[in-house]
């Protein structure tokens, strides 16, 4: 690799996407683009990471092996605070269920939706050098952190996507997944909340990817692990002389509410999401149903905005191309890559002239939400059923 070497031939092991990636790379050999420094960007990292898991499926011993399970397991176990403390507060919601009117669900609603905004903070393949006290601080996701961080909030769609949500009946909200651990839990927490606490969703999907990806990605076995782990007693300890954290009972209540998860290949092939319709029809047509599409992360939203260093001020409307209002579109993303989009010129030109790295260093995130303007066809299921 650091010698700008040609990149191989995905070895046919068996799995999906063997032909995708080798087809795209005897294209960019046409065209002398198929080393280490000259293919394009977001397909070199996808293709590492499908080239790692060939090297792991094609053997006997190995072929279920995750080179990433433990980093992720031991960055959760890290998370013990928050998640008591997130834990307790829906189990507090439980006797409070009666009285949520709509306003005092919009408030909810908000909290739940930074929190899980927040929680995509934590990305293994970025976090590389943090501390567990580094991890801990990125975790915080209660009220008044909640508040501090509003000014790093470049792009705010919350009101436009409250209005859009609380006029919904038993709908459904598709979540594409980005990190296991810490930020799926959060992911989970919201899906909780949205189908136990409002009227509004009857239905939630989840798209983990099929392969380890990108370090810290859900794969379908993370769903497990993340459950297994929540339900170990002594995989969050609590701190010696600690009497204020919340009882582990919080933890497992909520636990044996959540449902589980749906799979699609297509969230580890190297295409940008422009081109869903033309490569997974399939899946393109089971979102154009949904009440709400979730996209969380870096990886995502590079590839909803198709990796593209726009000016920063494109609509993300724009930016988005042909995905724009085929369904109703949500971003989550704390900003680890210079693809940005949907900011003020004035406000990026601002903070372009600081020293402060905001494009990359995960203290700024963007909310863009898009309802849908695309009709949806006759005969589309009655959504709850």
């Amino acid at each position: 690799m650091g010698r700008d070497h040609p990149l191989e031939p995905i070895p046919d092991d068996g799995e999906p996407g063997v032909e995708v990636y080798n087809r795209e790379l005897d294209r960019l050999a046409g065209l002398n683009k198929n080393t280490w420094f000259t293919a394009p960007w977001l397909y070199a990292e996808c293709y590492l990471y499908r080239l790692i898991r060939a090297h792991c499926s094609i053997t006997t011993y190995w072929n279920t092996f995750d080179p990433f399970l433990s980093q992720k397991l031991s960055t959760f176990s890290q998370s013990g605070t928050s998640i008591r403390q997130i834990a307790a507060s829906m189990y507090e919601l439980e006797s409070e269920k009666g009285a949520l009117d709509k306003e005092k669900l919009g408030i909810l609603f908000r909290e739940m939706l930074q929190m899980c905004l927040w929680g995509n903070a934590t990305d293994l393949s970025l976090l590389t050098h943090m501390s567990a006290t580094d991890i801990e601080h990125l975790q915080v996701v209660g009220k008044d952190a909640q508040v501090a961080r509003q000014q790093f909030i470049l792009k705010d769609d919350q009101e436009q996507l409250w209005r859009y949500l609380s006029f919904l009946e038993a709908g459904r909200v598709d979540f594409v997944l980005d990190n296991s651990g810490f930020e799926l839990f959060t992911d989970l927490v919201f899906a909780d909340f949205l189908v136990t606490y409002t009227p509004y969703v009857a239905t939630v999907y989840f798209h983990p990817k099929l392969i380890p990806w990108f370090v810290s990605d859900v794969t379908p076995p993370d769903f497990q692990h993340v459950f297994t782990s929540l339900l170990d007693p002594s995989f969050f300890p609590t701190p010696v002389g600690d009497t204020s954290t919340p009882p582990l009972e919080h933890i497992t209540r909520m636990v044996t509410r959540w449902e589980q998860y749906v799979e699609q290949e297509f969230w580890t092939s190297p295409w940008p999401y422009w081109s869903m319709e033309f490569h997974a029809p399939e899946l393109f047509e089971s979102l154009k149903k949904s009440d709400l599409v979730i996209f969380k992360g870096d990886l995502n939203y590079r590839k909803l905005v198709g990796d593209v260093r726009w000016p920063t001020w494109t609509p993300f409307e724009a930016a988005i191309g042909p995905l724009a209002g085929s369904f109703p579109l949500l971003s989550l993303r704390t900003n680890k890559a210079d693809v940005v989009v949907g900011v003020d010129k004035e406000v990026a030109e601002k903070l372009d002239s600081s020293s402060e790295e905001w494009r990359v260093n995960g203290r700024y995130a963007l909310i863009s939400f898009l309802p849908r303007s695309k009709p949806v066809g006759l005969g589309r299921p009655h959504l709850g059923e």
